[in-house]
């Protein structure tokens, strides 16, 4: 798997040294810097910017690249042994599922499943993660209404995110929980909503649509977090 980019890169050479494989450099980094990646056994091989770009598929590498083991997603029977879980309902793009992930694992979330959808692209969310994919439990269940009736039965309440729902401030969240956001466009499902406990929305001080399913994820999982 290619991962690139300073902060992406700079993660896994600090905490998971031993995945780095092959170490790509378009241009000369600090000699300490080096020194560190030389440590790790990786090979460094010296690349011109278009073979960088090519690697990069067009990304903004800013210099950096690196060919790493390959990401596993978790089982699900791993994830549901958690207490506070995200389930994504059909969500596919990538940004904002990374940026899910990054105030998931901020504000504490055991896990984060993605359902609804086949397949997801694990090195984008690495990017789009700034590396927080690599710290929080990922799943992958393609039937959203299976995997929540399969919680139900195990504990845990089950919340959505919908505009008619009832104020956020006011829920009183059960020692296991799932909330489950829906997708960009559609919003929950009708047969999602009925599989709920409570309909949760959030305050707005001004009348507008919506807000952007990643900022609502962050404002969510900040109130769970912090009360």
């Amino acid at each position: 798997m290619i991962i690139y980019g300073k902060q992406l890169f700079l993660h896994v050479l600090k905490k998971y040294p031993d995945k780095l494989i092959e170490v790509y450099l378009p241009k000369q980094c600090d000699q300490k810097l080096f020194n560190q990646i030389k440590k790790t056994g990786a090979i460094v091989i010296n690349v011109d910017n278009k073979k960088a770009q090519a690697l990069a598929k067009g990304g903004n590498h800013q210099g950096f690249l690196a060919l790493i083991e390959d990401m596993q997603l978790d089982s699900f029977d791993s994830v549901k042994k958690g207490n506070f879980l995200i389930a994504l309902d059909g969500l596919s793009d990538v940004g904002n599922i990374g940026a899910i992930i990054r105030s998931a694992y901020i504000f504490g979330a055991d896990a984060l499943i993605i359902s609804g959808i086949k397949s997801v692209n694990i090195e984008a969310l690495m990017r789009t993660s700034s590396a927080a994919a690599f710290e929080l439990p990922i799943c992958l269940y393609p039937n959203t209404l299976d995997m929540l009736h399969e919680l139900k039965q195990i504990g845990f309440g089950i919340y959505g995110a919908d505009m008619d729902g009832e104020a956020l401030e006011t829920i009183e969240f059960t020692p296991k929980k799932v909330v489950v956001m829906g997708s960009e466009g559609e919003g929950l499902s009708q047969k999602i909503i009925e599989k709920l406990d409570k309909k949760i929305a959030i305050k707005m001080a001004r009348v507008f649509d919506s807000l952007n399913v990643s900022a609502a994820a962050a404002i969510i999982c900040n109130r769970i977090a912090n009360g």
